[in-house]
């Protein structure tokens, strides 16, 4: 059996179906389906908050809303940062060389929202599971793809075979639809993996995310809705392997100790994970009928909170190209269309993953001429009011209306 679409998206994840709702939104009449071999978006709204939170810009915050499902997230349950603090290990977060940024430097009522991620996957998916043009295939794996002049032919473990124009690769880092395109990536494993949890503060956070650099990686504290906050940490490998073993007690000295008691003492109250660390670029997005999104293009060091951001940008773009080809009549899925959007986005994207790159080599060095540099420069930073205005724009996916 062959079933005939559009749009065929392999990837379940906030971006995936970002991009679904996006063309459903812009064309009612376009047929998109969804694959992923995760099972169906299932958020738990009496459960407590999920270990896996994005930090999502005002820039991501209108693509929710273009998708139609913000006002779904703000009745459920996320938390606000409306100023935002970051430090080196050597200085203080009340010092001259700490830089601090407010949502009133931009005239915004804030920064941006701490989201958990299955939130925004489960509104994503009921906002579109009464259509007849979404199909899902959820905890179906792609075994092949065979890309043909005019579609591109998806083959299922279980035999079924999808049909798609355009097929778009947005499964993540270790994409399995690049691998079948026959797309390369390069890699940087980073010598460090990533603890988080959430931790009960003994000063409130007073809707401040707070970051500060050590030497072995950045900690952050980012606040959430019901006072806690969710802790990203990241550290050498090792390391993180102890934290991670630790009983909570223990655990919320050593992330206290991490975080300078910026919030006072610090209380572990959640389960703990780890994940590691790596960034990853695609030198090409566009194969034949087949285009790369999200982590599938490039994944970024944590350290800024940009990753998701970066992929709801991708997917903008991405549906603004699709939805103009339809309307010009040109075929969605050509090479032409498709550049466009790499050109559109891909610069923007290496640019990022470089700068982050740079940053978490930078603050990694410990030398007192590195300090010294890193101490002026950030004095000098914060002294430059165009400079933090711009970083700030950028920051929150407003650069283009600077």
């Amino acid at each position: 059996m062959t079933a005939g679409f559009d749009v065929a998206v392999v990837g379940g994840g906030m971006v995936g179906l970002a991009l679904a709702a996006l063309l459903h939104a812009e064309d009612g009449s376009i047929r998109v389906a969804v694959v992923d071999a995760g099972p169906t978006p299932a958020f738990d709204e009496s459960g407590d908050v999920g270990l896996r939170v994005s930090a999502i810009s005002p820039g991501s915050r209108a693509v929710l809303e273009r998708c139609g499902v913000w006002s779904a997230i703000c009745r459920s349950r996320f938390g606000t940062y409306s100023a935002m603090c970051v430090w080196d290990a050597q200085g203080e977060p009340e010092g001259s060389a700490a830089l601090r940024f407010a949502a009133d430097e931009l005239g915004l009522p804030e920064l941006g929202h701490i989201v958990e991620n299955e939130l925004i996957r489960d509104r994503l998916y009921h906002s579109l599971d009464g259509s007849d043009r979404v199909a899902w295939y959820f905890g179906r794996r792609v075994s092949e793809l065979q890309p043909g002049m005019r579609t591109g032919r998806l083959l299922l473990e279980d035999g079924e075979a999808l049909n798609a124009s355009l097929v778009v690769g947005a499964d993540g880092a270790r994409s399995t639809l690049r691998r079948l395109a026959g797309l390369t990536v390069r890699t940087r494993r980073y010598p460090q993996d990533a603890l988080v949890t959430h931790v009960r503060p003994e000063r409130r956070h007073d809707n401040t995310a707070w970051q500060r650099f050590l030497p072995s990686g950045p900690v952050a504290l980012l606040p959430l809705g019901d006072g806690r906050c969710s802790v990203v940490w990241s550290v050498d490998t090792e390391a993180c392997r102890e934290l991670s073993g630790m009983d909570d007690e223990a655990l919320g000295y050593r992330i206290t100790e991490a975080t300078g008691g910026v919030l006072g003492a610090l209380q572990v109250d959640a389960p703990r994970a780890t994940f590691p660390l790596s960034a990853a670029w695609a030198p090409e997005y566009v194969g034949q009928r087949v285009v790369l999104a999200g982590d599938a293009a490039h994944a970024v060091h944590p350290l800024a909170g940009q990753g998701v951001n970066l992929g709801f940008g991708d997917v903008a773009e991405l549906s603004d190209r699709i939805a103009a080809a339809r309307r010009n009549g040109e075929d969605p899925g050509d090479r032409p269309v498709l550049r466009r959007y790499e050109r559109a986005r891909k610069g923007e994207n290496m640019r990022t993953l470089m700068f982050l790159d740079a940053l978490q080599r930078f603050f990694g060095m410990e030398s007192p001429v590195a300090t010294r540099v890193r101490m002026n420069g950030m004095r000098l930073f914060n002294r430059v009011a165009p400079l933090k205005r711009m970083a700030v724009r950028h920051a929150t996916g407003l650069a283009e209306t600077a």
